[in-house]
Parts: structure tokens; C-alpha cells; sequence
């Protein structure tokens, strides 16, 4: 019998998405009679404005609007966007040539690895960081060079000092407020940043989906607005959590136009941009959404925060409390090692929690707590969680 061929060399040392495994798990706990509770995905679980869908189903319901789309996106959302971030950030892009329309941000971070990084390059991150960045690179056959970061550091790198292989580095990965910590970054963080990269011709590339789910006041800003940033940055927005929209799978990419040019070389080549409607509803979110809508949703969000805050050390965890993002980062205060931890969270309270080693060897001390559950499942997974640790621990 002939053997099939052998896998691409781009998937020597590619895995399994970890959430696809956590997902099959709980499949299977739940056809087998378990109720499982999910705080392990991101995913908002409230609706995005019902202007938004209101917007979807009548362009939907235009003939008109079925066909192929123009892989640069329509123009009412690139400008809806720039718009966007005139108000937002106080900066002016050029809707035609510094906006690009994503399939969600999660695609354009895979595709602009696809279209700089190739063998014998690399890419820079913090050493705790979303894990597409790692994957894309891993995709276009090239190597992560992690930047050290620490509770103590506020989960910054720091760009002093040597930093072995950067002489290969093409890219550095930026992602703050930052998933899996919640942690915060000042101008002052962007414009260092830039600095480095000028100096090492790397290309910055923040990672900016959680700019407008912060706390307590805060305000998130945008590598947008530290001076010189169109000349060695791009940034990635999208909808995703800003306005409750991750299954709709819609963003951008901004900023420098030749970068732009160069992703839409790949990008054009694996899809074959939106349907109309997602475009027309996006853009009534970017024009329409008030502040007040944005604010009431944080608040419900932050008081989830501080519930899940007050149950911490009744589990054996500790965190710092976050001013933006959807989780909470929580330190494992007594043995058990993040995968042990989640493990026996999800077999026997059937809350299901994300390991932190899943975002790099550094968070093999921490679990991730997604906030985007309703709130009576909420109650009842801390309940849950406080009896296992009670009766286990």
C-alpha cells in the first residue's frame, strides 16, 4: 500500500491550536452529561448594537450585495475606520492606501509573518504573549526570539541590552492592553519601541483589539500616535471585542502603505475579502456606537473583573487587577503547575480555564480567566471552583 506524502516543512514544529484541544475535551465531557463552564475563550458573550444588526439584514436583503468583493475592502469601512481613529486617537490615515480590511485581526498576523519571514528569519515577542504570533512564524518556517517579561516589569520588554540572534529579526510583536496579562502600555512604551526598530530595521507590529475594553477609567492608546510611526509600524484593530463582534470576523490593518501593499500580496491570495453586509454593518458599528454603549458594556465587564478578583484566594490564586483586556492573569499560589491546575479545575469542578504555558514557558505559574461569561455562569463557576479547591487543594 503507498504511504501518503509527508507533511510541509512549515509544520515541523507547528501544533494543534490549544483551544481546539480544550474544545474537543469539553465535547466530550459534555455528551457524556457534564455541564461545563467555559472561562478559557475570549469571546464577548454579550451582542454588539442592535443598530449593527439591524444594518446586516438590510444590506443582506439587497440583491445587490452577494458577489465577490474588491480584496481591498469597500471604501464607506476604510474611511469608516479612519474615521474612527481621528477620533479615537487624534490620528489622521489615508482610507485608500494606510487601511486594510482583516477577516478579524487573527488573519492579517498570520499572513503579514507569511509575507516578511522567511527560513533563517525571525521575529520578536514578549516571552508571554498571544500565541498567533509564535504560529504564524512557526507557518513561514522561522524562529521566535522571546523578549523576557515579569509581573514586575508590568509585562514590558525591555530594549536595553544585547539580545542574541536580532541581527535576523525582521518583525517585533507588540500587544497591549495585552492578552493573556491585561496589562497597559504608555506612549512612552510606543515610542521606545520605534526607536528600536529603527535602529535594527525591524517592522513594529501592534496587536490592538482590546483598545476600547479598558477599566477604572483608563483610556488605551495606539502605536498610531507616537511621531514616526507610519515610517517603521503597522497596527492591528478589529471588532472582535470592541463591539462584540468575534464571530463576524472583521478588522483592519493600519498604518505604513507599503507594508499594507505587501500583506495584500498574501492576503489576496488565501480569501477573497467579506461579504458585503459584514462590511455595511461593521461600518455603522465604527460610526454609530456611543461612548455610553462602550462604557456601560466595561462596566459589566469590570464588575466581573472584581468578582472573579474576590474569589481568588479561596481557589489558591492571586493576580494583580487589570485596566484593560478581557482576562484576568492569576498566579498558582500552592504546587500545582498551570496545566496541573487546569486540569483538575476541569474534571472536577467542570470549569474549564486556560493554561498560562499556553502563551509562552513563562506563564507555566499562571491560568487565564476569560470575563465574557454571563454573569449567572460566572456566579456559579466560582462557586463551583471554591468547593473543588476546599474539598482537593
Amino acid at each position: 500500500m503507498s504511504q501518503l506524502p509527508s507533511s510541509a516543512y512549515r509544520l515541523e514544529k507547528f501544533k494543534v491550536n490549544p483551544f481546539a484541544v480544550i474544545g474537543q475535551r469539553i465535547n466530550e465531557m459534555n455528551s457524556a452529561g457534564r455541564d461545563v463552564i467555559r472561562m478559557d475563550a475570549g469571546s464577548p458573550d454579550l451582542p454588539p448594537p442592535s443598530a449593527v444588526i439591524e444594518a446586516l439584514a438590510q444590506s443582506a436583503a439587497d440583491p445587490t450585495h452577494h458577489g465577490y468583493g474588491n480584496y481591498r475592502g469597500e471604501p464607506t469601512f476604510r474611511k469608516a475606520v479612519a474615521d474612527y481613529y481621528q477620533r479615537r486617537f487624534g490620528v489622521t490615515l489615508d482610507p485608500a492606501t494606510e487601511v486594510l480590511p482583516l477577516l478579524g485581526s487573527k488573519e492579517g498576523i498570520s499572513n503579514l509573518s507569511m509575507a516578511y519571514l522567511d527560513r533563517g528569519d525571525a521575529a520578536l515577542q514578549p516571552s508571554i504573549a498571544y500565541q498567533t504570533y509564535l504560529a504564524g512564524t512557526q507557518l513561514a518556517g522561522a524562529d521566535m526570539i522571546n523578549l523576557p517579561v515579569t509581573a514586575e516589569s508590568g509585562y514590558l520588554p525591555s530594549f536595553e541590552g544585547p539580545i542574541q540572534g536580532i541581527e535576523r529579526a525582521k518583525l517585533l510583536w507588540v500587544n497591549f492592553p495585552n492578552n493573556p496579562t491585561g496589562a497597559i502600555a504608555p506612549l512612552q512604551f510606543y515610542e521606545d519601541a520605534l526607536a528600536f526598530c529603527e535602529k535594527h530595521n525591524l517592522l513594529l507590529c501592534s496587536d490592538n483589539p482590546y483598545f476600547d475594553v479598558t477599566f477604572d477609567g483608563f483610556k488605551a492608546g495606539s502605536v498610531m500616535q507616537a511621531p514616526g510611526a507610519k515610517e517603521h509600524a503597522v497596527e492591528f484593530m478589529s471588532l472582535s471585542k470592541s463591539h462584540n463582534m468575534a464571530g463576524w470576523r472583521i478588522g483592519a490593518c493600519v498604518g505604513n502603505r507599503d507594508v499594507l501593499n505587501t500583506l495584500l500580496i498574501t492576503k489576496s491570495s488565501f480569501d477573497s475579502s467579506h461579504f458585503r453586509a459584514i462590511y455595511d454593518a461593521a461600518t455603522v458599528a465604527l460610526n454609530t456606537t456611543p461612548d455610553s454603549w462602550i462604557e456601560a458594556r466595561n462596566l459589566r465587564y469590570q464588575e466581573r473583573r472584581d468578582k472573579v478578583l474576590a474569589a481568588l484566594p479561596d481557589i489558591g490564586l492571586q493576580a494583580d487587577k487589570p485596566k484593560g483586556a478581557l482576562y484576568i492573569w492569576a498566579r498558582i499560589q500552592h504546587g500545582l503547575t498551570d496545566r496541573q491546575y487546569v486540569d483538575e479545575a476541569l474534571s472536577n469542578a467542570a470549569v474549564s480555564l486556560t493554561p498560562g504555558s499556553t502563551y509562552g514557558a513563562d506563564g507555566v505559574h499562571y491560568v487565564r480567566f476569560s470575563l465574557g461569561v454571563p454573569d449567572a455562569r460566572l456566579d456559579e463557576a466560582l462557586n463551583r471552583l471554591r468547593e473543588w479547591y476546599k474539598v482537593h487543594a
